[in-house]
């Protein structure tokens, strides 16, 4: 009797390259990933991931790309070592970044994975190559992706954020208005935040303070002014007193 067996097909779960080959790359990747995460905090159905491979065929590996951003509406949050779509409800990312580095190619970017992109589902395809500072973009329309005319101002219909180049530098804006923001930048707004009430709170301490020791003053002058033979009522109008609070110090 002989055994039939099948090799198990193996997905790698990386590459071996690193997420960026610079700073500026690895910032952006980290904002836009965290931003858009942020956005869909609410929903438990978009999965948002940074160089995460995805394979849109089974049984075929080698067909994958890691996009530094990929945005998949309709798939739940959670860990994953990849994204295998046809685990998914083969649902394929509907919106993918990338951004360039000086190991990228302008072929590689604005062909070849464009193609792949295109090709497997993609809806929205957004490249941005910080040192020229350019940006561009590709929707879907039917089965290709079209360029873009025009990216500064531009808003995602699927994300509804907001892309604009500010002195040659990519940000993008919630629909509330409110900018993607680095980690660094939102620990900077939350220490401002908390400096701010904490000085609100000394001010009020300081305000009460200041309050209870007009009032003792107000009341320690009324036996002076007694004894200068004011009345309980030439007291209490000299001091914006109640009649009642002046006479019960009186009576004492």
């Amino acid at each position: 009797m002989s055994l039939s067996t099948s090799a198990k097909i193996i997905y790698p779960e990386s590459d071996g390259q690193p997420l960026a080959d610079n700073t500026i790359q690895f910032r952006l990747i980290v904002t836009i990933q965290g931003g858009i995460d942020a956005l869909f905090l609410e929903n438990p159905n978009v999965f948002v991931a940074g160089d995460l491979f995805w394979y849109p065929v089974e049984g075929e590996p080698w067909i994958r790309q890691a996009p530094d951003v990929m945005v998949v509406i309709g798939s739940p949050k959670g860990d994953r070592r990849s994204y295998k779509q046809w685990e998914e409800d083969n649902i394929p990312p509907q919106v993918v970044f990338e951004i360039a580095s000086h190991s990228n190619t302008k072929t590689e970017l604005e062909e070849t994975k464009r193609y792949f992109y295109e090709r497997y589902g993609v809806e929205e395809y957004y490249l941005f190559d910080p040192q020229p500072g350019i940006l561009k973009g590709w929707q879907r329309d039917e089965q290709i992706l079209q360029p873009i005319p025009r990216m500064s101002g531009w808003i995602s219909p699927r994300l509804g954020i907001r892309f604009e180049l500010e002195q040659g530098n990519l940000q993008l804006y919630h629909p509330d208005g409110e900018r993607f923001a680095s980690f660094v930048e939102i620990i900077e707004q939350r220490n401002l935040e908390k400096r701010a009430r904490e000085q609100a709170e000394q001010e009020k301490i300081q305000e009460q303070q200041a309050r209870e020791q007009a009032e003792l003053a107000q009341r320690n002058a009324i036996p002076k002014l007694l004894a200068m033979g004011l009345t309980v009522e030439q007291i209490a109008e000299a001091l914006s007193l109640p009649v009642e609070t002046v006479r019960a110090i009186a009576e004492r």
